[in-house]
């Protein structure tokens, strides 16, 4: 009868999903996220705001759209190379431009 704790952790779960090759490479790449999430969060009020867009707001939205989510990515980008994971963002980043097209691409 196999025991509880056979079950892979979520780290094992996180390499297996992503194709890492080492739970080393699964830590990273989330301390990639967690940086680049915390770089977004300091920076975008001053962005916003040097444009003028209230806190609320449907313009907020469409220039947090427009302007930050763009940003994002390149700071993934920043971090994925100072951490030595640009190759797995940057597949990331063309799997997402691939789909972003594919919705904008005339289907027969």
């Amino acid at each position: 009868m196999p025991a509880e704790n056979d079950k892979p952790g979520f780290l094992t779960r996180l390499q297996t999903k992503w194709k890492l090759e080492s739970l080393l490479q699964v830590v990273l790449v989330l301390v990639v996220f967690a940086c680049t999430g915390f770089t977004i969060l300091f920076i975008k009020n001053p962005i916003l705001g040097f444009f003028g867009v209230d806190k609320n707001g449907f313009i907020n939205t469409v220039f947090y759209l427009l302007l930050v989510l763009p940003l994002y990515q390149i700071i993934l980008l920043i971090y994925g190379f100072i951490f030595g994971q640009f190759r797995f963002f940057w597949e990331k980043e063309k799997q997402i431009f691939r789909r972003i097209g594919g919705m904008f691409s005339k289907r027969k």
